[in-house]
Protein backbone atom coordinates (compact mmCIF):
# COMPACT_ATOMS: atom_id res chain seq x y z
CA UNK A 1 0.00 0.00 0.00
CA UNK A 2 1.40 3.23 -1.27
CA UNK A 3 0.66 7.06 -1.40
CA UNK A 4 1.33 6.94 -5.44
CA UNK A 5 -1.33 3.61 -5.66
CA UNK A 6 -3.83 6.20 -3.82
CA UNK A 7 -3.30 9.34 -5.22
CA UNK A 8 -3.27 7.35 -9.22
CA UNK A 9 -6.58 6.03 -7.85
CA UNK A 10 -8.06 9.34 -6.21
CA UNK A 11 -5.98 12.01 -7.49
CA UNK A 12 -3.37 13.67 -5.35
CA UNK A 13 -5.67 16.84 -4.09
CA UNK A 14 -7.67 14.06 -2.45
CA UNK A 15 -5.43 12.46 -0.25
CA UNK A 16 -5.92 13.64 3.64
CA UNK A 17 -2.67 12.49 5.68
CA UNK A 18 -3.63 11.70 9.10
CA UNK A 19 -0.60 12.98 11.40
CA UNK A 20 -1.63 11.93 15.20
CA UNK A 21 1.21 11.03 16.77
CA UNK A 22 4.54 12.51 16.51
CA UNK A 23 7.80 10.91 15.51
CA UNK A 24 9.33 10.57 19.34
CA UNK A 25 6.88 9.03 20.22
CA UNK A 26 6.50 6.06 17.16
CA UNK A 27 10.26 6.20 17.69
CA UNK A 28 10.18 5.68 21.10
CA UNK A 29 7.61 2.85 21.21
CA UNK A 30 5.41 4.74 23.22
CA UNK A 31 1.91 3.74 21.64
CA UNK A 32 0.84 0.33 20.96
CA UNK A 33 1.60 -1.73 17.83
CA UNK A 34 -2.19 -1.46 16.42
CA UNK A 35 -1.44 2.61 16.95
CA UNK A 36 1.48 2.35 15.18
CA UNK A 37 0.47 0.29 12.27
CA UNK A 38 -2.36 2.87 11.67
CA UNK A 39 -0.44 6.00 12.26
CA UNK A 40 2.10 4.74 9.93
CA UNK A 41 -0.03 4.14 6.91
CA UNK A 42 -2.16 7.42 7.51
CA UNK A 43 0.52 9.76 7.71
CA UNK A 44 2.32 7.56 4.93
CA UNK A 45 -0.45 6.60 2.37
CA UNK A 46 -3.49 9.01 3.40
CA UNK A 47 -6.90 8.92 3.33
CA UNK A 48 -8.95 9.30 0.17
CA UNK A 49 -11.38 12.30 -0.05
CA UNK A 50 -14.10 11.38 -2.08
CA UNK A 51 -18.66 11.22 -2.69
CA UNK A 52 -17.98 7.57 -1.41
CA UNK A 53 -15.61 8.67 1.77
CA UNK A 54 -15.35 11.69 2.72
CA UNK A 55 -12.05 12.43 5.38
CA UNK A 56 -12.29 16.28 5.18
CA UNK A 57 -14.44 18.44 7.40
CA UNK A 58 -16.61 21.10 5.65
CA UNK A 59 -16.01 24.49 6.29
CA UNK A 60 -17.24 26.16 8.04
CA UNK A 61 -15.85 23.75 11.23
CA UNK A 62 -18.76 22.83 13.25
CA UNK A 63 -16.62 22.27 16.48
CA UNK A 64 -15.57 24.64 18.74
CA UNK A 65 -11.62 25.40 18.49
CA UNK A 66 -10.92 23.54 22.05
CA UNK A 67 -13.37 20.42 20.92
CA UNK A 68 -10.94 17.22 19.98
CA UNK A 69 -12.94 16.03 16.81
CA UNK A 70 -11.13 14.02 16.65
CA UNK A 71 -11.51 11.45 19.45
CA UNK A 72 -15.41 9.94 19.73
CA UNK A 73 -16.13 10.35 23.15
CA UNK A 74 -15.66 14.31 22.16
CA UNK A 75 -17.44 14.24 19.11
CA UNK A 76 -20.59 12.06 20.20
CA UNK A 77 -20.62 14.65 23.11
CA UNK A 78 -20.75 17.60 21.54
CA UNK A 79 -23.82 16.34 19.47
CA UNK A 80 -25.40 14.67 22.69
CA UNK A 81 -25.22 11.49 21.08
CA UNK A 82 -24.29 8.23 23.44
CA UNK A 83 -20.96 6.66 22.86
CA UNK A 84 -20.35 3.51 23.82
CA UNK A 85 -17.59 3.46 27.14
CA UNK A 86 -15.47 1.10 24.68
CA UNK A 87 -15.03 3.72 21.96
CA UNK A 88 -15.08 7.21 23.71
CA UNK A 89 -10.88 6.98 23.13
CA UNK A 90 -11.23 5.83 19.37
CA UNK A 91 -10.67 8.13 16.53
CA UNK A 92 -13.36 9.06 13.81
CA UNK A 93 -11.34 8.87 10.20
CA UNK A 94 -14.03 10.16 8.18
CA UNK A 95 -17.23 8.85 6.70
CA UNK A 96 -18.20 6.25 4.31
CA UNK A 97 -21.57 6.73 2.95
CA UNK A 98 -23.78 7.61 6.02
CA UNK A 99 -21.52 6.16 8.45
CA UNK A 100 -18.70 7.63 10.96
CA UNK A 101 -15.69 5.65 10.22
CA UNK A 102 -13.50 5.24 13.55
CA UNK A 103 -9.68 3.18 14.37
CA UNK A 104 -9.34 1.64 17.97
CA UNK A 105 -5.72 3.34 18.07
CA UNK A 106 -5.13 0.00 20.77
CA UNK A 107 -6.21 -2.82 18.45
CA UNK A 108 -5.79 -1.36 15.20
CA UNK A 109 -9.57 -2.21 14.13
CA UNK A 110 -12.18 -0.27 11.91
CA UNK A 111 -15.57 0.54 13.08
CA UNK A 112 -18.35 1.87 11.55
CA UNK A 113 -20.98 4.01 12.87
CA UNK A 114 -24.12 4.38 10.80
CA UNK A 115 -25.54 7.48 10.88
CA UNK A 116 -27.46 8.81 14.01
CA UNK A 117 -26.84 5.51 15.77
CA UNK A 118 -24.19 5.01 18.85
CA UNK A 119 -24.12 1.40 17.75
CA UNK A 120 -21.49 0.44 15.98
CA UNK A 121 -20.52 -2.40 13.45
CA UNK A 122 -16.78 -4.23 12.62
CA UNK A 123 -15.23 -2.92 9.06
CA UNK A 124 -11.92 -3.80 8.81
CA UNK A 125 -9.35 -5.78 10.73
CA UNK A 126 -7.00 -2.97 10.25
CA UNK A 127 -6.34 0.54 8.53
CA UNK A 128 -4.59 -1.24 5.96
CA UNK A 129 -7.52 -3.46 4.99
CA UNK A 130 -9.54 -0.05 4.57
CA UNK A 131 -7.54 1.51 2.52
CA UNK A 132 -6.96 -1.57 0.23
CA UNK A 133 -11.05 -1.98 0.44
CA UNK A 134 -10.88 1.87 -0.91
CA UNK A 135 -8.80 1.56 -3.47
CA UNK A 136 -10.91 -1.45 -4.62
CA UNK A 137 -13.87 0.52 -4.38
CA UNK A 138 -12.19 3.38 -6.49
CA UNK A 139 -11.43 0.37 -9.14
CA UNK A 140 -15.24 -0.48 -8.99
CA UNK A 141 -16.64 3.29 -9.47
CA UNK A 142 -14.84 3.64 -12.63
CA UNK A 143 -15.76 0.10 -13.99
CA UNK A 144 -19.13 1.04 -13.12
CA UNK A 145 -18.91 4.56 -14.63
CA UNK A 146 -17.68 2.58 -17.97
CA UNK A 147 -20.96 0.33 -17.69
CA UNK A 148 -19.48 -2.84 -16.61
CA UNK A 149 -22.62 -5.26 -15.16
CA UNK A 150 -22.79 -3.84 -11.61
CA UNK A 151 -23.43 -7.79 -10.62
CA UNK A 152 -20.03 -8.39 -11.88
CA UNK A 153 -18.20 -5.76 -10.53
CA UNK A 154 -20.10 -6.90 -6.93
CA UNK A 155 -19.18 -10.32 -7.45
CA UNK A 156 -15.26 -9.09 -8.41
CA UNK A 157 -15.85 -6.41 -5.05
CA UNK A 158 -16.67 -9.09 -3.01
CA UNK A 159 -14.16 -11.68 -4.14
CA UNK A 160 -11.03 -9.24 -3.98
CA UNK A 161 -11.60 -7.88 -0.73
CA UNK A 162 -12.62 -10.54 0.65
CA UNK A 163 -9.36 -12.63 0.04
CA UNK A 164 -7.18 -9.81 1.66
CA UNK A 165 -9.55 -9.18 4.91
CA UNK A 166 -13.71 -11.19 4.80
CA UNK A 167 -14.32 -8.58 7.90
CA UNK A 168 -16.15 -6.06 5.64
CA UNK A 169 -18.80 -8.55 4.51
CA UNK A 170 -19.15 -10.43 7.88
CA UNK A 171 -21.85 -8.17 8.96
CA UNK A 172 -24.85 -8.18 6.74
CA UNK A 173 -25.55 -4.69 7.55
CA UNK A 174 -22.07 -3.57 7.02
CA UNK A 175 -21.76 -0.49 5.06
CA UNK A 176 -19.97 -2.19 2.10
CA UNK A 177 -22.97 -5.00 1.97
CA UNK A 178 -25.47 -2.45 1.84
CA UNK A 179 -23.81 -0.58 -0.86
CA UNK A 180 -23.33 -3.93 -2.57
CA UNK A 181 -26.77 -4.41 -2.42
CA UNK A 182 -27.75 -0.43 -3.96
CA UNK A 183 -25.09 -1.23 -6.43
CA UNK A 184 -27.02 -4.57 -7.72
CA UNK A 185 -30.27 -2.98 -7.63
CA UNK A 186 -29.77 -0.08 -9.65
CA UNK A 187 -29.57 2.63 -7.30
CA UNK A 188 -26.25 4.07 -8.17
Amino acid sequence: MTAHQMAAAYGLLNITFFPRATEEEVECGSRSAGLLGAVGLLSAVGLPHSEAFVSRKEVPDPYPEDLDSITLGSRFGHFGIPCPPESRTWWALGYLFESLVAVDPRGGRVYGFPEGESAYTELHRDVESLLFTLLEFRRLEVDHDNDVDPEELSARFKRVVGAFDPTPFADENSQWNLSLEELENGIW
